[in-house]
C-alpha cells in the first residue's frame, strides 16, 4: 500500500481497496498509529516490532504479542478487517442509512454478524473512533514499580536510589475491567491531570469506577458511578474495592 491512507469516495475504489486483506490491515495500522509506530495497548510502549508470517506485533516491554484489533470495536471478532472496513464505507457514504440486512447480502455474513457489526460501528460514530473502552465495573489504581535495591549493582544502586520509599521507582497506573481486560501506562507523577486523563481515555462514562482514597482520584465522580474505599479502614466493602488491581500488581 502507499505511504497514505487515502479513504475511498467510490464503491468501486473500496471494493477495489478492502479486497485484500493485507492491504486492510495496513490501511487500519495506518489510521490507528498514524506515526506508523504501533502503540502496544497493554503497556503503551512503542518498542514494538511486526512479526510478518503472523501478521501481528510483539512489544519488546512486556513481551506479549497484539494484532492492530487489539482494544478496538473489533477485537472480540472473528470478522476480517475486508468485511469490517467495507460495511464501515457503506454506513458511513449510504446517504438514507444501511440496515443489518443489506450487510449481511452485500459482503456475504450472516444477518446476525451483520446486526452486530453495525451496531459496533455507530458506536465507533457515536464515540469518534474505533477505540474500544473498559466498562461496567472497573478498577484503577496505580503502583511504584523498579527493581530492589540489594539486586541492583552498587553503581547503579547509588545513582538511581536516593531515600527510602518509591525513589527510583517508575509510577504505572491501571485501569481493569472486573472478567475483563487491564490497561497501563506509566505515569510522569501521582497527580491528578495524569491519572484523571487515563480513566477518562479508556473507560467508559458511566461505569462503575472504584478507586482507593487517593486525593487525585477526586472529580471523576460527573462521569462515572465513582466509589473509593477507604483503606485505613478496610479493603473490601461488598463490591466496592480495587483487589483486583491489588491481584495485578503482585502476578
Amino acid at each position: 500500500m502507499d505511504a497514505g491512507n487515502k479513504i475511498p469516495s467510490t464503491l468501486l475504489e473500496a471494493v477495489e481497496c478492502f479486497s485484500n486483506p493485507e492491504t486492510c490491515l495496513k490501511f487500519f495500522a495506518k489510521l490507528r498509529w498514524p506515526d506508523g509506530v504501533a502503540v502496544c495497548p497493554r503497556c503503551q510502549s512503542k518498542k514494538t516490532y511486526f512479526l510478518s508470517t503472523r501478521r501481528i506485533w510483539k512489544c519488546k516491554g512486556c513481551s506479549k504479542q497484539f494484532s492492530v484489533k487489539v482494544g478496538t470495536i473489533f477485537e472480540d471478532s472473528p470478522i476480517g478487517l475486508e468485511k469490517w472496513l467495507p460495511a464501515i464505507w457503506l454506513i458511513a457514504n449510504t446517504k438514507n442509512g444501511t440496515s443489518s440486512w443489506e450487510i449481511h447480502r452485500d459482503l456475504g455474513v450472516t444477518q446476525k454478524s451483520a446486526w452486530f457489526m453495525t451496531h459496533r460501528i455507530r458506536l465507533a460514530m457515536q464515540t469518534g473512533g474505533f477505540e474500544k473502552k473498559l466498562s461496567g465495573e472497573c478498577e484503577a489504581d496505580e503502583s511504584f514499580i523498579g527493581g530492589k535495591a540489594r539486586n541492583m549493582h552498587r553503581d547503579k544502586r547509588v545513582k538511581t536510589i536516593h531515600g527510602r520509599g518509591p525513589s527510583g521507582k517508575a509510577i504505572v497506573m491501571a485501569v481493569l475491567e472486573r472478567h475483563g481486560e487491564v490497561r497501563t501506562a506509566v505515569m510522569p507523577t501521582r497527580k491528578k491531570q495524569p491519572l484523571q486523563t487515563f480513566v477518562r481515555d479508556h473507560v467508559e462514562p458511566g461505569s462503575d469506577l472504584f478507586t482507593d482514597e487517593l486525593l487525585s482520584y477526586d472529580g471523576l465522580a460527573p462521569d462515572f458511578a465513582h466509589q473509593v474505599i477507604n483503606h485505613a479502614e478496610k479493603y473490601v466493602d461488598g463490591s466496592i474495592h480495587t483487589n483486583n488491581c491489588e491481584n495485578f500488581w503482585t502476578s
